[in-house]
């Protein structure tokens, strides 16, 4: 590692003469000192930075609490992403303020909301806030971490997520190891990046495999039951029926059971499933649920812990993605001859 540069020897009045403000400006700016406005610190750090400052960041004063906002509370995924940022909170000595929205992506009056009351860090599930938001954020010198984000992240937005293609890859090998080669898969919506992973794991393991890819064999939907209800439906009165499916979320997974129930279709006598997300009702239902295993709670204790590593600039790095992994159980068989 380089040896850290020597202080330049321009005079402060130097650069308060150039930003337009006085020589006390100019060394609070340099110090990180909390009172200057916004936009007159942006451009003495402007000037400082052209001569070779090192311009301290700027650290709220700490309040001891982390927000964590997510759109849906009842649901199972979003349940087991806020238990393990309570965990990862309560770990280093810090409190969590939840919001539950209706929104799925606008989160920006909520990080303004988190500001003008006072935070450590906020921890946003899947939702990335507009340009205004994340400007307040760098000026209050406040980090925020995405968790699962719909769309690609903006440069230097601190994100957490899971390793969604090679879920969707290992899910659809099994299904080719137990000698399927008719596979289908009933999507996430494709506008949402982990939903475009999975799809592409699939389809990567059938061209692996050298199997065809038929696009009749994929249904582009939503995560819900909705959508695998509808998916399985649709599929299964294909004139030649999948003999497997790789449904891209538990609770579509459990859609495709009812729809399969109600047609007389044997899970996995006439046909193979298999979920993601390994959610705490997959092992009981019946029959139990082959599933890609998503480490949820970890994805909420990560990004906490990322908050508070860039918090204390204690080291971090900006994309951090855990791995999934596949829990075989009794969903899944070999076609019958």
């Amino acid at each position: 590692m380089p040896a850290p540069s020597r202080r330049p020897d321009v005079p402060l009045a130097v650069v308060a003469a150039q930003a337009g403000v006085s020589v006390p400006t100019v060394s609070k700016v340099l110090n990180a000192r909390p009172d200057v406005s916004g936009p007159t610190r942006a451009r003495v750090a402007e000037v400082l930075e052209e001569h070779g400052f090192a311009v301290r960041p700027r650290r709220a004063k700490a309040t001891g609490m982390i927000d964590v906002r997510i759109v849906d509370f009842e649901g199972t995924w979003s349940e087991a992403v806020v238990r393990g940022a309570v965990t990862g909170a309560r770990r280093l000595g810090l409190d969590v303020v939840l919001a539950v929205e209706a929104d799925p992506d606008d989160c920006s009056t909520w990080v303004r909301h988190a500001l003008s009351r006072g935070t450590d860090g906020l921890v946003s599930v899947v939702a990335v806030p507009d340009d205004d938001a994340r400007r307040a954020l760098e000026e209050a010198g406040t980090p925020l971490v995405v968790v699962d984000p719909r769309q690609p992240p903006p440069a230097g937005m601190l994100s957490v997520g899971a390793t969604n293609f090679q879920g969707g890859l290992e899910a659809t090998s099994h299904l080719l190891s137990l000698g399927h080669r008719r596979i289908a898969t009933i999507t996430g919506a494709l506008e949402q990046d982990n939903a475009i992973a999975r799809l592409a794991g699939y389809r990567a393991a059938l061209i692996r495999a050298g199997a065809h890819i038929d696009d009749d064999l994929v249904h582009v939907g939503t995560y819900g039951v909705t959508s695998g209800y509808d998916g399985a439906r649709r599929l299964m009165a294909l004139e030649d029926p999948p003999t497997a499916i790789f449904a891209s979320s538990d609770d579509t997974a459990l859609g495709a059971l009812r729809a399969f129930r109600e047609a007389g279709v044997s899970v996995p006598g006439d046909v193979s499933l298999v979920g993601f997300d390994d959610l705490p009702v997959a092992p009981w239902i019946d029959p139990p649920l082959t599933t890609v295993r998503q480490p949820l709670a970890e994805m909420g204790a990560t990004a906490v812990d990322l908050v508070h590593r860039a918090r204390t600039a204690s080291g971090h790095t900006l994309r951090t993605e855990l791995a999934t992994s596949l829990v075989v159980r009794a969903s899944t068989a070999a076609p019958r001859a």
